[in-house]
């Protein structure tokens, strides 16, 4: 008979019993945690969407709603039909999977029969139908970026680079589900853009076509807004609430009441300025200065800005280091 040399004992290190020891004290509190701190999980209930399939079907939509400036450019009106047949099909299957995840954990707890199922195949296939008019509606979006953006080349560089487009783009697609009492999904796609342009605009508003931002980065636009047509807005442009609705007890109301202003048609609102509240008008071809902060309505046509600041120059000969001090001092 073979004998096998007898393995040595394999020795843990001095302090491994004493690791596995603190990760499972950590472990325990982190677990007792949970039940101290309640808002922070989700155990126990129905599954919330998927972050990553809503990013898949915004994709999608976005390669339905401008073909050939994704992830194919290679398409032609020869191929063009079977491409988009597949993507619809496609879409319909995801958009009601996610949905259904939506719906049930909204509303299934209030309705256990509740038919989320068939509610969500129904809200996906009305997203759908509506993608002709959500593709007019930024035909005239991506036509006033050209018009309103000397350095714009052509239709193609909008669609392609600007992120103010993107921004306006998702915001259309999620508003129409919005519109359509899904829940969540919609919030989740105005927040992707968010993170990739830096524009923050609600679903729940309400924006006109011709609609054009430039530039972008942190323009806020608040749920109830209700902005006209061939509106413009620059950088850094918030449209917020000036107070919010409190109950008896002094708690914040929540829901969609009219927080934030209204912009009539062919408003122009310069960088960095800010229209609060929900009583707040600005009428049909007012001009908002940048840096502007605003809380009372503005006739139409009218035009605000600051006063010019007061500067002061200091130096012009002195030496550079004496320069840099002065500076630092500032």
């Amino acid at each position: 008979m073979t004998r096998f040399p007898r393995r040595p004992a394999i020795r843990m290190p001095a302090d491994h019993h004493l690791k596995e020891s603190e990760l499972a004290a950590v472990t325990g509190q982190l677990v007792r945690s949970y039940s101290d701190c309640g808002l922070l999980h989700h155990l126990a209930h129905e599954p919330l969407p998927s972050r990553d399939a809503v990013a898949d079907i915004l994709a999608d939509l976005c390669e339905v709603v401008f073909p050939g400036y994704g992830r194919r450019q290679d398409l032609t009106q020869a191929n063009i039909h079977f491409y988009i047949g597949g993507l619809i099909d496609a879409l319909h299957g995801k958009l009601t999977e996610q949905i259904v995840r939506a719906l049930r954990h909204d509303r299934c707890q209030e309705d256990a029969e509740f038919d989320c199922r068939a509610d969500a195949r129904a809200k996906a296939l009305d997203l759908l139908r509506r993608l002709p008019h959500v593709r007019g509606t930024l035909e005239r979006d991506v036509e006033a970026a050209y018009r309103g953006d000397p350095a714009a080349k052509s239709h193609h560089e909008i669609i392609f680079c600007y992120p103010g487009l993107e921004a306006i783009a998702v915001y259309r697609l999620a508003h129409e589900l919005h519109r359509l009492g899904v829940p969540y999904i919609p919030r989740m796609m105005t927040e992707q853009a968010h993170s990739k342009t830096g524009i923050d605009i609600h679903p729940g508003a309400t924006i006109g076509p011709g609609f054009f931002i430039d530039h972008g980065t942190g323009v806020v636009i608040g749920e109830t807004c209700h902005i006209g047509e061939g509106v413009k807005l620059y950088q850094g442009v918030t449209l917020g609430a000036l107070s919010f609705d409190r109950d008896d007890g002094g708690e914040l109301v929540h829901g969609s009441y009219k927080r934030h202003p209204t912009l009539q048609d062919n408003v122009v609102v310069y960088a960095n300025a800010t229209i609060l509240g929900g009583a707040t008008t600005v009428g049909e071809g007012a001009v908002i200065g940048s840096n502007v902060w605003l809380t009372k309505s503005v006739e139409p046509y009218a035009v605000v800005v600051l006063d010019n600041p007061q500067h002061k120059v200091k130096g012009g000969k002195t030496p550079r280091a004496q320069q840099e001090a002065i500076m630092y001092h500032i």
